[in-house]
């Protein structure tokens, strides 16, 4: 797993994520109980760089420098769907139904979650979400939750393509979360409180996103395409708040996804390419 934020390079006054650096897995400490993550530890959590700088590392990433920001939204580096900021945001929600990877030409991934802060000059993100991964040509998803700056945690709880999925982070005051991730299609839901110091709770997140290393965003898994709905920020549904819509591109500036218009409380995310 790897943390995230959004790496997102402005045209003109760059704003949105902050990257930060993650720690290298052999020194990460375990934390919420959950085992020393593997080395490849890829999934950003974490607001991306800050204005003008590129992503240089995952744990908890945001959409990193936007690139064309405006208003209504911009190009991530390894963010793709919809936030919302400009106030206190105390729960999100969504559900999505677990995409299947097609794999091939080596190692890639992709990310589904939902998740509060990340979006903007925030230290911290508190998120729940699945992974769709390749691994030496063979797929491999997973649930996870993460409060960064802590390590993710994996779930143990089995998912598979096709399962319907829902997930919760509802910040309890305090600096205390509590993460819910449910596959209706398996039969659990798993359930985890932690707490973050200085946590904002200023911005609202659901998210497809390509996980990053300390070298730069990875190979995004080829996952077709992903529907979110039911996605509510404080009991009200996203298109009530205004939200920016985010679009992950590669270095070429081609899109790596289409996003699509933002319907109340649904919206979809499609695979075009891998960087």
């Amino acid at each position: 797993m790897v943390p995230r934020w959004c790496i997102l390079a402005a045209s003109a006054g760059l704003a949105a994520c902050a990257l930060i650096p993650a720690v290298p897995a052999a020194a990460a400490p375990a934390r919420h109980g959950a085992a020393r993550p593997p080395a490849r530890l890829l999934r950003p959590e974490l607001p991306l760089s800050r204005p003008g700088d590129e992503p240089a590392a995952p744990a908890g990433q945001g959409p990193g420098p936007l690139i064309g920001v405006s208003p209504l939204g911009g190009a991530s580096r390894n963010w793709s769907g919809y936030a919302v900021s400009g106030g206190t945001f105390t729960r999100v929600a969504a559900s999505w139904t677990q995409p299947q990877a097609s794999c091939s030409g080596g190692d890639q991934y992709a990310s589904f979650w939902v998740g509060l802060d990340g979006f903007g000059n925030s230290n911290t993100v508190e998120q729940a979400g699945t992974e769709a991964d390749c691994s030496s040509g063979s797929p491999r998803y997973y649930a996870w939750y993460e409060l960064y700056p802590a390590y993710p945690v994996n779930i143990a709880s089995p998912v598979l393509p096709g399962d319907q999925l829902s997930a919760s982070v509802t910040a309890n005051g305090g600096g205390s979360y509590t993460l819910v991730l449910t596959d209706t299609t398996r039969g659990w839901s798993h359930a985890a409180t932690g707490t973050v110091a200085r946590a904002a709770n200023a911005s609202a997140e659901v998210i497809m996103e390509a996980p990053s290393t300390r070298k730069g965003v990875l190979a995004l898994t080829d996952f077709g395409t992903v529907t979110f709905s039911g996605a509510t920020v404080n009991g009200s549904p996203f298109g009530s708040f205004h939200p920016s819509e985010i679009t992950m591109v590669g270095k070429s500036g081609r899109n790596k996804v289409i996003v699509s218009p933002l319907s109340g409380d649904r919206f979809s995310v499609a695979w075009q390419r891998r960087s």
